[in-house]
C-alpha cells in the first residue's frame, strides 16, 4: 500500500511538472521517484554576490532630503484671566477679570526647502502668514528664523534662519517638464511626526489654472489665478511649502495644496495635487539671494520729540471721513475698510506723495486704519519731518461713481509721506 502511494505521489509530480515545463517548449520524462530524489538539487540557493536593487528615485531622494526641513509658525493670542482661551481652557477668575494676558502658541507647520547658503528656505506664504515668530525645524534641532520676502499672490516666502548649515539644493526649470515625468513629493506630512516622508508620482497636467479667494488685513476680497503643476503624488496637510523635484534632484515645485472633494457633487477626490513651478518663484529668490530684498519689516518713525514746545501739530493736509461698513460694496468687500480721502489740499505733504481724492487710506507704518479718527490720532502722534508709510487702495474715478455704478478693481499704493506743520485742522 505504501510502495503504490508512493508510486502515485512520483507519477503526479512528474506529469505536473510536464505539463509546466512544456508551456515553455520543453518536454521531460517522468524518472522513478528514488532517482528523482537522489539528483535533486535545492530550489534555494546561496550567493556570494549581493546585489543591490534601488529605483529610479533612490539617489535624488538621498541627495535632497537633508535639504528639506519643517517650519512652525508661532502666534501671540490674547485671553483674560476669566473666560475662555481657544474655544479649549477655562482659565476661571483669577482677580481682576479685566487683566489679560498673552501667549504665543504654535498655530501650524509646514515644510520648506533650502535654496541659499546661510539658511535661506522657500516655503509657502500660508505657511508663515500671521505669525508672531518662526522656527525652523530639522529633526530635535530647532532654529530662530525671520520672514524675508513673501509674494502673497504666488503664496510664495523666503525665511532665514541664520544659524542653519544645510546645503541648498538645485533649482530646476520647471518649463522643461512635461505630462508624464516623475514627480518626487518630499516635506513633513502632518508635522514633524512623519518628517521627511517621500512620496512618488508622475506629472499630471501643466498650467493648470487655479483661482483662490481670500480677504486681506483691509477687509478686502480679492481673487488670484495661478498656473499650476498638477501631479498624483501624495500631498497632504504639512507637506505645503515642501519640494517637488524630479530623478535628478532638481527642484521643480513647491507642493501649495490638494483636492479632497468636489463642494457641488460632494464627491470624494483623491490624487490631485497641485504645485506652484519653481520658474514661478526664481525673481524672489534672486532677489533674496543678490541682496536686493534683505527684509519685510519697515521700520517706523520716531515718534514726537518731547523736546518740542510748539503747540501746532504735524499733518498730511487731507480730510476724510470713515467708510461706510454697511455699504454694500464694503460689506461684500468690493471695497476695502479704511479712511476715505475726501479732498487734498493742494501742495500739502499728501499732495507732494501722490495722493488723490478719493482714496481709500487703509494702513500707516504698519497700523490697519478702520475709521478716519483712528487716522487723526495716529497722525498726530508724530512731528513734523517724521515719515509715514501710507498705503491706499485706489479706484480710479470712484468718487465720480454713483451708488448703482459698478465699481471696477482698483490696486494697492505705497505712499511715502513727509509731515509738516500747516495748521490745525484735518489730518
Amino acid at each position: 500500500m505504501k510502495k503504490d502511494l508512493k508510486t502515485r505521489i512520483a507519477s503526479y509530480g512528474a506529469v505536473a511538472l510536464a505539463g509546466i515545463m512544456i508551456g515553455c517548449g520543453v518536454t521531460m520524462t517522468a524518472r522513478p521517484f528514488a532517482q528523482a530524489e537522489e539528483t535533486a538539487t535545492p530550489v534555494t540557493t546561496s550567493s556570494t554576490v549581493t546585489t543591490t536593487v534601488t529605483s529610479p528615485f533612490t539617489e535624488a531622494v538621498s541627495n535632497v532630503k537633508d535639504s528639506v526641513v519643517g517650519i512652525s509658525n508661532y502666534q501671540t493670542v490674547r485671553y483674560s484671566n476669566y473666560g475662555s482661551y481657544g474655544g479649549f481652557f477655562n482659565y476661571g477668575n483669577r482677580g481682576n477679570s479685566n487683566s489679560s494676558q498673552e501667549q504665543e502658541v504654535l498655530s501650524a507647520t509646514g515644510s520648506g526647502v533650502v535654496v541659499g547658503e546661510g539658511g535661506y528656505v522657500l516655503t509657502n506664504y500660508h505657511v508663515v502668514e500671521d505669525a508672531s515668530s518662526l522656527k525652523v525645524t530639522v529633526g530635535d534641532d530647532s532654529y530662530d528664523a525671520t520672514l524675508v520676502a513673501y509674494d502673497e499672490n504666488l503664496d510664495i516666502a523666503i525665511v532665514q534662519a541664520s544659524d542653519l548649515n544645510l546645503k541648498p539644493v538645485t533649482l530646476g526649470d520647471s518649463d522643461t517638464l512635461q505630462v508624464g515625468d516623475w514627480a518626487i513629493c518630499i516635506g513633513n506630512p502632518l508635522g514633524e511626526q512623519f518628517a521627511g516622508t517621500v512620496t512618488v508620482g508622475i506629472v499630471s497636467a501643466l498650467n493648470r489654472e487655479v483661482s483662490s479667494s481670500s480677504t486681506d488685513k483691509y477687509g478686502r476680497k480679492e481673487t488670484t489665478v495661478n498656473s499650476m503643476i498638477q501631479t498624483d503624488a501624495a500631498i497632504n496637510s504639512g507637506n505645503s511649502g515642501g519640494g517637488m523635484f524630479n530623478t535628478n534632484g532638481e527642484l521643480m515645485g513647491i507642493p501649495t495644496l490638494k483636492y479632497t472633494g468636489s463642494a457641488y457633487s460632494g464627491t470624494t477626490v483623491d490624487g490631485i495635487g497641485m504645485c506652484i513651478p519653481i520658474n514661478a518663484a526664481k525673481p524672489l529668490i534672486e532677489d533674496v539671494l543678490s541682496g536686493k530684498v534683505s527684509s519685510t519689516t519697515s521700520s517706523s518713525s520716531s515718534s514726537s520729540s518731547s523736546s518740542s514746545m510748539t503747540m501746532s501739530r504735524a499733518r498730511m493736509g487731507v480730510s476724510t471721513s470713515s467708510m461706510n461698513t454697511s455699504h454694500p460694496a464694503v460689506a461684500n468687500g468690493t471695497l476695502p475698510n479704511g479712511a476715505y480721502v475726501v479732498s487734498v489740499e493742494e501742495n500739502s505733504p499728501a499732495d507732494k506723495a501722490g495722493m488723490q481724492a478719493g482714496d481709500i487710506i487703509v494702513d500707516v507704518n504698519d497700523t490697519v486704519i478702520t475709521s478716519s479718527t483712528q487716522l487723526q490720532s495716529l497722525v498726530f502722534s508724530y512731528s513734523a519731518g517724521d515719515t509715514l508709510n501710507v498705503k491706499v487702495y485706489r479706484v480710479p474715478g470712484l468718487a465720480d461713481l454713483g451708488s448703482d455704478d459698478d465699481i471696477p478693481d482698483g490696486e494697492y499704493i505705497d505712499l511715502t509721506v513727509t509731515l509738516e506743520v500747516i495748521d490745525e485742522t484735518n489730518q
